[in-house]
């Protein structure tokens, strides 16, 4: 049986980590498509395994996570090489501007707020990604 994030050849690969399914299900509504596959993870030790097993292109990081907060994964992830070339984006009702600071620090490279416009995140997704081919027709 295959795992069930096992990535499809050539595809733009977005990890999304929320502990929330609604907000995973608008992310992946919002920009899966024949070229862009979402795979999720609900907590901090989840996300950083599957982030080290999948290799994405993009991750869509919440703050307020179960067992690892989401700036962790970030200082995590920010630590392997691998990583370096990898946009992070906090994705997180945490709207204060310390908490911006903190993802920031932790080194994500964009922090966008809940909630969210999904015109917003295709225009960020579109704006990390610019070698991708996204949503031609959108």
């Amino acid at each position: 049986m295959a795992c069930p994030w096992q990535l499809e050849e050539g595809m733009t690969t977005v990890l999304v980590v929320d502990d929330e399914g609604p907000i995973v299900e608008l992310v992946r509504f919002t920009l899966e498509d024949e070229d862009l596959q979402v795979v999720e993870a609900q907590d901090g030790p989840e996300a950083v395994e599957l982030a080290r097993a999948t290799r994405p292109d993009l991750v869509l990081l919440d703050v307020q996570l179960p067992s690892l907060s989401g700036v962790e994964v970030c200082r995590q992830l920010r630590r392997d090489p691998g990583f370096a070339g990898v946009p992070i984006v906090m994705l997180t009702a945490a709207g204060q501007a310390s908490d911006r600071e903190r993802g920031l620090a932790a080194g994500a490279n964009e922090y966008l707020t809940k909630p969210f416009s999904p015109l917003a995140l295709l225009a960020l997704v579109r704006s990390l990604l610019p070698e991708k081919r996204l949503w031609p027709d959108r």
